[in-house]
């Protein structure tokens, strides 16, 4: 069973957004994503600096399986890519939550506002029973 936390907001294409400090967001693939994905073996990443919208394809990542779409769940600007993941993108694998991480950006609003779209964890934890 995949491991769903209360504390991050989830979207339908299996992403999770945190909120940091000020109006940064961090982002990641959920751990039932990278399950379904397998042993990742690439991360292609959005650039820096980038001004995104929801739901727009940022990226991929690439496993033994299969590529998938990367996929911002709220809008804002790149300010971070995870540059650890370039040398070890097993640790999407590893530490989904954590040290997996893939990039942050800026939001122009409030993360309420912004993520207001996004599931919580009941309702994700509902998604991925299905």
């Amino acid at each position: 069973m995949s491991e769903v936390l209360d504390n991050l907001l989830y979207s339908e294409e299996h992403e999770w957004a945190q909120q940091g400090e000020g109006r940064i967001v961090r982002v990641g693939i959920t751990d039932h994503a990278q399950h379904l994905l397998g042993d990742i073996v690439f991360v292609e990443f959005p650039e820096v600096g980038a001004a995104i919208s929801a739901g727009d394809s940022v990226g991929s990542i690439e496993s033994v399986k299969t590529v998938s779409e990367l996929y911002s769940p709220v809008s804002g600007t790149v300010t971070k890519i995870n540059d650890a993941l370039e040398v070890s993108p097993e640790l999407i694998n590893d530490e989904p939550y954590s040290g997996g991480w893939i990039f942050e950006l800026e939001i122009t609003g409030e993360f309420a506002e912004v993520a207001s779209g996004l599931l919580d964890a009941a309702a994700y934890g509902k998604l991925i029973e299905e």
